[in-house]
């Protein structure tokens, strides 16, 4: 399985490291063959929130097949103005299994034609712009994370870190993901 985390600059940092150490750390402790890899829009450096510097692993010309496309927040306004960037997360998003969003990376997937007519979340903060932006959505609070179908969206920054258990929990089993949640010393907080 390839999961990708798509980033860009001013991404918000544990938006993206938080699902790659989840995923990595389930990867590991299960000796499977996933694949988490960062993917940009262009090779070269990304400079995300504060400064921090990444280097993905893949641009849109490059990167392998993606199975899970995980799409972050931060401060996301440039990217829903790029045509290339929607362009890129639909057509990956139609031939993904899974697609998610951590914090306002619902945006762009809102923003690609993605999230129509279903109940989403995101950041707190941003609940009522996106619910103002695109009215066919049916915006909540009070989730850290919700699923329909193939497609799942986060709360901000570390409600990723919980999705994407969630996720690990679905594509392996639950007892896994709490395996990794206790590798990462990490208190999982499951939707109730």
């Amino acid at each position: 399985m390839n999961i990708a985390i798509y980033i860009y600059d001013d991404a918000e940092v544990l938006d993206f490291s938080g699902p790659f150490e989840v995923f990595s750390t389930a990867k590991r402790l299960a000796d499977n063959n996933w694949q988490v890899f960062f993917v940009a829009e262009h090779a070269g450096p990304i400079i995300a929130r504060a400064g921090f510097s990444v280097n993905p692993h893949y641009s849109f010309a490059d990167h392998p097949a993606i199975d899970l496309l995980i799409v972050v927040g931060g401060i996301h306004t440039h990217e829903l103005e790029k045509p290339a960037v929607i362009n890129w997360i639909r057509e990956t998003a139609g031939a993904a299994s899974k697609v998610a969003s951590v914090c306002t990376g619902a945006f762009l997937l809102a923003k690609a034609g993605l999230l129509d007519g279903l109940t989403v979340t995101t950041h707190w903060e941003d609940q009522a712009d996106l619910a103002a932006m695109f009215p066919s959505l049916n915006v909540i609070a009070n989730k850290r994370w919700l699923s329909q179908g193939k497609l799942t969206t986060s709360g901000g920054i570390s409600a990723g870190i919980d999705m994407s258990l969630a996720l690990v929990a679905e594509l392996i089993s639950p007892v896994h993901a709490e395996l990794t949640a206790k590798q990462m010393e990490y208190q999982w907080h499951k939707n109730a």
